[in-house]
This record gives structure tokens, sequence and C-alpha cells, in this order.
């Protein structure tokens, strides 16, 4: 077949895909699951992974509600990587009044998994918007509670929580990521994505540390907690449906035995 023609029938693959989505492929987010990031560059929205790392979760969105976040700094951002905030300090010495969390950096696969292939004998897929490795399905029938080994990846925009040497040091810092970078997984606690403000993520100042004037974190809402009147409304392809199991496909057929998860944007409304 001639690259025009295959071009001309991936094109109308994602047309019929587009045309085909039905309501029930859409989700509307938890809303005390999701936060609001108003920054100078850019608003962020996130939704955040109970499912993978519920201690992680809960302790940001403690932290959002007392408007811990709100004015701190990205105080060290490195272009290829992360930018990282959520140090009172502003210098990465800081922490809440909280203890240290233990670490999350893996989880049991529940039946919220969406699957979307494998790389060799690791699975590859999505839990809500957060894309996820884990063990081999079949390995579940020899597990006492029936579930594999998972953990997330750090493909753009996902949120990782920020912690010392020791695996248990996490308190209140995390960074985005600006590009995937695999050798985070297993060893950080990924605990959201971003929805939408990858631009705003990638328009940060960079440095180490970040020089004078920092950017920085206006106001860090959860959506719940906004007055009605502010708070936007969002949709969210469900990844467990036909129609991002169709986006899966095109961009696997696409890229061959290069595909791997951060490849797949995950659709988002918002109003």
């Amino acid at each position: 077949m001639k690259l025009a023609s295959i071009a001309a029938v991936l094109a109308l693959t994602a047309a019929s895909a587009a045309s085909a989505q039905q309501a029930s492929d859409w989700r509307t987010p938890d809303p005390e699951n999701i936060l609001v990031v108003d920054t100078n560059k850019g608003r962020i929205i996130v939704e955040l992974s109970p499912e993978t790392a519920p201690n992680h979760v809960a302790r940001v969105r403690d932290l959002a509600k007392a408007h811990f976040y709100d004015g701190l700094t990205f105080f060290r951002v490195i272009d290829s990587f992360m930018a990282q905030t959520g140090d009172p300090k502003n210098d990465g010495t800081g922490g809440s009044d909280q203890p240290n969390l233990a670490a999350e950096f893996l989880f049991r696969r529940g039946p919220g998994y969406a699957p979307a292939g494998k790389a060799g004998t690791v699975e590859m897929g999505f839990v809500g918007a957060l894309p996820v490795y884990s063990q081999n399905s079949a390995l579940a029938a020899m597990t006492a509670d029936g579930k594999v080994a998972a953990w997330g990846a750090f493909c753009p925009g996902v949120l990782g929580m920020a912690r010392a040497n020791d695996p248990d040091s996490a308190n209140s810092q995390f960074f985005f990521m600006r590009q995937h970078y695999a050798s985070l997984e297993k060893t950080y606690t990924p605990f959201g994505r971003a929805l939408t403000g990858l631009e705003a993520i990638r328009a940060i100042k960079t440095g180490e540390p970040v020089p004078d004037p920092q950017d920085k974190m206006l106001t860090v809402r959860v959506l719940s907690d906004l007055p009605a009147a502010q708070r936007p409304s969002i949709q969210v392809m469900d990844t467990r449906s036909a129609a991002f199991a169709a986006l899966v496909e095109k961009k696997r057929a696409e890229m061959g035995g290069a595909f791997g998860p951060c490849d797949v944007d995950v659709p988002v409304k918002v109003k």
C-alpha cells in the first residue's frame, strides 16, 4: 500500500472513531480528586489517583484544602525532566508539619485497570488517566488477593512526590513531569496526572536552583472547594471505553514496537 493511501486510511479511522464516540465514553471525575493549580504560567488541572497512591493523594488534598501550597515557587526545574515545588521554604529543604509518608511505589492492580498492550512480559494500561505498567495478568491466579503488582509511568504531566534518600521521606514537595523519565518508576510515588496545562508546566522557568524571580503556584484548590460559579466543568474520556481503545490502537499502529502508554493523550473537555 502506498504511503498516501496509508495516511488516508489512518485519517479515516481517526474520523470514524471520533464520530462513533458516545456519551458513555466520557466520565465526570470526582471533584474531590481534582486539583485546580493556577500558576503565573497558566492553569493546570490535575486528576489525583487514590487507587494507586491513597496516602499521598490524601496528604496533598489535605494540604491544598488548607491553602498550604498557595504562593509556593518552582525552585528546581530541569528542562527535559520535571518542575519541583511544594516546599514552604522554596529551596528543597522544607515540608509540612505532618509526618513523612511511607512509599507507595507499587499498588495492587484492581478492576479499574484498562489494558493497552504489552512490552515484553510487562503489561501496559491506565488507571483512570494515569498510565501504568504491571505484572502479567496470568500471575493473578497465583496470588492470595487475585491481583498483580503495578506501578505508575512517569509520563509528561504525571505528578510525583519528591523525597530524600529514604524511600519513606515524602512529605509535601512534589513535581510535575515535563517529559517521560522511566528511571523514576518503582522508586518514586506517582499520585496523579495533569489533564490540562502541560504547556504551562513546560513553560516554567528552569534552573537548579531556579534564579529569581521564580515561577509560582498562585493558588491550589480542590475542585469541590471552589464556588460553583468558578468551578470548571470537566469531562475525561474513560480509558476503559471503546473510543479510548480505538485511540490506543491507532497510536500503536503508527508507532509499532516503540509504542508505550506515554504516547496516548487522554482526551479532556473543560468548560
